[in-house]
């Protein structure tokens, strides 16, 4: 496998070579990463699909794109077996270092290897449930794991496709998914039994930094049963870890249709009070990823023609969506599913144009 992990000063070193991208790259976690990261979810479990992922990934790590996200289940597996070839190649030929790439999976689904079985119950049980990784008491809504056990059999599996020695940054992948089936209390616990595991994988030196990614828990009511605090996190990260935890990134989708991250006060804040995701995480010193900054390409066209208006220079509804993200203040990454070296070219087109005012993204609201 390979060796080391992004590092603040590799990762400043590959920000240096793109100076053409105004505002482009910020500081999370203490490493410097692009504003726009490449996503890995979409697209079917097969060669083609593997073969156009390698081309973009080729593209956007030699374009200036240094944050790459996944997860073990996306495309049963085969997204972070591209990924792995990718760095492997480009590492090897010299055109880019381990220590300036900051790759980011996730674990918490069930997963299959590399395509649908025929019965997916008996290889789920054949390959998780015989051996002892998981038992059936363990899983929620069929689909849904979070024992240390099973997250450590994760791990394993992400480091051996990815082919790294280090993951940078390791998300457990949906948890409010377990609050379907159990109350707060066991809920609470079951994070602290994974948070424990993190740290201790952290020390080992197989995980470098960990997180949550969500889809539901940061932007509902506090009244709904998926709702997470991002403070309640920190506590338990700290019972976990210390006051030098590593739970120090976490992912929710914002975009110019999901903007709750920024408008929905919802959030208990350090020192009280509350408000939203991003000033909770901001006083925290947690970085953020935006999933879905395109909603897969809900918000490539047909936009309303105030967007337009307001980003003005870009050449596209794609675009505009993207600097809209990646303005918001306290978004670290908008990421963004590519599916060719073309659309690496276009969306890196965004970066060119420095971040837009705040007020200007108010404006916005304003006028919904």
């Amino acid at each position: 496998m390979i060796s080391g992990c992004a590092t603040s000063d590799g990762t400043a070193r590959f920000a240096a070579r793109f100076a053409n991208y105004p505002g482009n790259y910020r500081v999370m976690a203490g490493l410097t990463v692009s504003s726009i990261g490449m996503g890995t979810y979409l697209g079917e479990g097969d060669a083609a699909v593997d073969a156009a992922y390698e081309e973009t990934l080729r593209a956007a790590l030699l374009g200036g794109i240094n944050i790459v996200d996944t997860a073990v289940n996306y495309r049963f597996q085969r997204s972070e077996r591209v990924i792995g070839e990718v760095l492997e190649e480009l590492i090897a030929e010299g055109k880019i270092t381990r220590d300036e790439v900051v790759v980011a999976t996730k674990g918490g689904y069930l997963t299959f290897d590399g395509e649908m079985p025929a019965n997916p119950r008996a290889w789920f049980e054949e390959h998780f449930v015989k051996p002892g990784i998981v038992s059936n008491a363990d899983i929620v809504q069929g689909s849904h794991c979070i024992t240390p056990r099973y997250l450590n059999s994760m791990v394993e599996i992400s480091r051996q496709n990815l082919g790294l020695e280090t993951i940078d940054i390791y998300y457990l992948h949906n948890p409010e998914t377990q609050l379907a089936a159990i109350n707060r209390a066991d809920f609470r616990e079951r994070i602290a039994r994974a948070f424990r595991f993190f740290e201790q994988a952290v020390n080992e030196g197989r995980i470098k930094l960990y997180g949550v990614a969500t889809w539901n828990a940061f932007r509902v009511a506090k009244k709904e049963r998926s709702y997470m605090s991002l403070l309640e996190l920190a506590e338990v990260a700290r019972e976990a870890g210390g006051e030098n935890h590593h739970f120090r990134v976490v992912q929710l989708p914002y975009n110019l249709a999901m903007a709750e991250a920024l408008t929905t006060q919802n959030q208990p804040l350090p020192g009280g009070g509350t408000g939203s995701l991003l000033a909770c995480a901001a006083r925290l010193g947690i970085g953020v990823c935006a999933s879905a900054s395109l909603l897969q390409g809900q918000l490539t066209n047909k936009l309303p023609s105030i967007i337009n208006e307001t980003f003005v220079g870009m050449n596209s509804d794609a675009q505009r969506a993207l600097q809209f993200v990646r303005s918001t203040p306290g978004i670290d990454v908008a990421l963004a599913g590519m599916a060719s070296a073309v659309h690496v070219e276009h969306n890196l087109a965004t970066a060119k144009h420095p971040p837009a005012a705040f007020e200007t993204l108010m404006k916005l609201f304003e006028t919904a």
